[in-house]
């Protein structure tokens, strides 16, 4: 039986990693994951890639109009290897998407792994976080330590250049680890 799975995780917790790992055991196997990232992720261009040098081609850079239901059926007919769905970044997505996702799951029967950060920098959830965190069948948190402490990291933090925490701004703004820093809830409020 297939399900919607979401891997959630602070910075750092090697959700991407992970997620590319799944994706190689599948080419192990003779079958195929589609991978998919939103558009917004525009770092790497098309390319799915971890901090320890991990990468593959993206299948589908998802748009704010893409129906990633039809993407998927369409593809499926002309590659009946299609075994498994893998979305990185989900927390970019909008709810519209989930219910792609969701419609996925439930109407082709093919298991959907979605990895991203469940809060912004100000402890907010993401539109796309939300509804996994509704409506996913199996949610499964990606450990990974504070950066200030010893702590599991539960929150994110963005910083300027100087290393100072940012308090407003864009809940959307990509980067890596040079803008942002995961912490435990203990120094998210100090």
């Amino acid at each position: 039986m297939a399900k919607l799975f979401f891997f959630y995780g602070a910075m750092d917790a090697s959700k991407t990693a992970a997620a590319l790992m799944v994706a190689h055991n599948y080419k192990e196997r003779g079958q195929k994951a589609l991978l998919m990232k939103p558009f917004i992720d525009s770092r790497n261009g098309t390319l799915i890639k971890s901090r320890i040098g991990l990468e593959m081609e993206s299948d589908l850079l998802i748009e704010l109009d893409t129906d990633i239901f039809k993407f998927v059926k369409d593809s499926k007919k002309e590659d009946s290897r299609i075994n498994c769905i893998i979305v990185d970044e989900v927390q970019f997505l909008k709810r519209q998407h989930i219910v792609h996702l969701c419609r996925v799951v439930e109407k082709l029967g093919i298991p959907v792994l979605c990895y991203g950060l469940r809060t912004d920098f100000t402890g907010n959830l993401f539109e796309g976080s939300q509804w996994l965190l509704a409506w996913a069948d199996d949610i499964k948190e990606i450990k990974t330590m504070c950066r200030r402490c010893d702590r599991k990291a539960t929150m994110n933090i963005r910083i300027d250049s100087n290393g100072e925490r940012i308090y407003e701004g864009n809940q959307i703004k990509v980067g890596d680890n040079s803008s942002y820093i995961s912490v435990c809830r203990k120094h998210f409020f100090s």
